[in-house]
């Protein structure tokens, strides 16, 4: 059994297409975010820097204590490791797939998230960092569209957990008006990957589906809900201020 610590944003998504896909038995823990659930002593002891997702594998191969793992790009490669399955083992394919995988993880990912944040969440009178992300994302998204305009996957011809990584978030930039038409190879590899089943399960549970203020355009938040998410709180918790 594996504990998913969980909130519905894309990077707790790809770990549960993951889990989906590997028929791996898993127990979800939601938190809410905006609540500050992430931020207490209790999650510090699993994920020291407080975010979301980060599990906990009851069963490790070879068996022994349970093992932590936390940040996504990691629980992707030690799921698919312990799975032997969506990782190539050695190779130029294994070589692809990492390194789509940290361009997710360091690229497309941590911009998606700041253009995000000043369109949806920052005060007015931010237009130049809005400007500045949003136009970082559009260039990541040209670099998959040039690559996918070529490859039936990120990596290659297979499945790897770089879709897995990629595809959450592709799908959450609708949320930010960038939508598919303007990406026809994206666009067919985005439906390719929704049709799977695992896919489908993991985005359709009940216990994992984005409640209204992960997903609206524009959010309003109260001054806790902005303390938990960007403010004093959410700094709190890991110096002790």
């Amino acid at each position: 059994m594996i504990d998913l610590h969980y909130s519905a944003t894309p990077n707790g998504q790809k770990i549960a297409i993951l889990l989906e896909e590997i028929d791996a038995p898993y127990h979800v823990l939601s938190y809410d975010i905006f609540n500050g659930d992430q931020l207490t002593a209790a999650f510090g002891r699993i994920n020291p820097n407080h975010k979301l997702p980060a599990i906990v594998d009851r069963d490790p191969a070879g068996g022994g204590a349970p093992v932590t793992v936390f940040e996504s790009g990691a629980i992707l490669q030690y799921l698919a490791e312990k799975s032997g399955r969506f990782l190539p083992a050695s190779g130029a394919a294994r070589a692809a797939t990492l390194s789509w995988l940290n361009w997710q993880v360091a690229g497309l990912g941590p911009m998606g998230g700041q253009a995000s944040h000043f369109l949806r969440y920052a005060p007015a009178g931010q237009d130049y960092a809005a400007h500045r992300y949003t136009k970082e994302v559009t260039r990541l998204l040209t670099v998959l569209e040039r690559r996918l305009d070529k490859s039936v996957y990120v990596a290659g011809d297979d499945y790897t957990i770089a879709d897995m990584a990629i595809w959450p978030g592709r799908a959450s930039a609708f949320v930010m008006g960038m939508g598919l038409d303007d990406w026809p190879a994206t666009r067919a590899w985005f439906e390719r990957i929704r049709e799977r089943p695992a896919v489908a399960r993991a985005m359709s549970r009940e216990d994992m589906k984005a409640p209204a203020k992960y997903i609206g355009r524009h959010q309003t938040l109260g001054e806790q809900e902005w303390s938990n998410m960007f403010g004093d709180a959410n700094h709190a918790a890991v110096t002790g201020d």
